[in-house]
């Protein structure tokens, strides 16, 4: 059974950093793409990160330069850098063998940037 678990997300003041985990259980990490989508009230979700099976990165332009996604053996990691208070959303970690990935997701996790 896939499970993925959101972990990291808050409030934090404009100009701030998080680091959101995605601990993954029942897929192997580098075998499968990797994404962080987040989906703000009102709004689509969107893929703001995603990582391929040969460890390739893409980023939303909202998120070039300010964002970096990585990985390790379990985890999928998305450090934010420089937040802005329109980057406030839920988050969600998605998993799936190609990009976008879109076969699994995790439950998600709040962000709330303040201005």
């Amino acid at each position: 059974q896939v499970q993925l678990v959101e972990s990291g997300g808050g409030l934090v003041q404009a100009g701030g950093s998080l680091r959101l985990s995605c601990a993954a259980s029942g897929i192997t990490l580098f075998v499968n793409a990797m994404g962080w989508y987040r989906q703000a009230p009102g709004k689509q979700r969107e893929l703001v990160a995603g990582i391929t099976r040969g460890g390739s990165t893409n980023y939303a332009d909202s998120a070039k330069g300010r964002f970096t996604i990585s990985r390790d053996k379990n985890t999928v990691y998305l450090q934010m850098n420089s937040l802005k208070p329109e980057d406030t959303a839920v988050y969600y970690c998605a998993s799936g063998p190609v990009m976008p990935p879109n076969q699994y997701w995790g439950q998600g996790t709040q962000v709330t940037v303040s201005s």
